[in-house]
């Protein structure tokens, strides 16, 4: 592993000669909760984006992967397109019911927000 790749938690420098940097071996990705102690908002979006509608579900904690099954299963149940990114869900159009009603029914805390 080369120097720019490794995160070292804190420590700029120290004076203690028998001190070792700590690197974190972890991604920094957090343990998934479980559905009923999620709790996610969903809105609409349409800033920056040419005036298309876009769901936004944000306030996931877990892992990116978990991130991406569950975005593709929200995009599957809508039939439409969309993207995972910056621990968003970004679903294209407006399915701010259909979306919260899936993700009622797989346990999720879900709230509407935004206008």
């Amino acid at each position: 592993m080369s120097k720019k790749n490794k995160q070292i938690s804190g420590v700029v420098y120290s004076t203690d000669p028998d001190f070792e940097y700590d690197y974190n071996a972890s991604d920094g990705q957090e343990e998934t909760l479980p559905p009923a102690r999620q709790d996610l908002r969903v809105w609409l979006d349409k800033k920056q984006r040419a005036g298309k509608a876009v769901t936004l579900v944000t306030g996931f904690v877990g892992t990116t992967t978990d991130l991406e099954a569950l975005g593709k299963k929200l995009k599957q149940k809508c039939g439409v397109g969309g993207a995972v990114k910056d621990n968003e869900i970004m679903i294209q159009g407006d399915f701010r019911d259909r979306i919260v009603a899936l993700l009622l029914q797989d346990g999720y805390r879900v709230k509407k927000a935004g206008g």
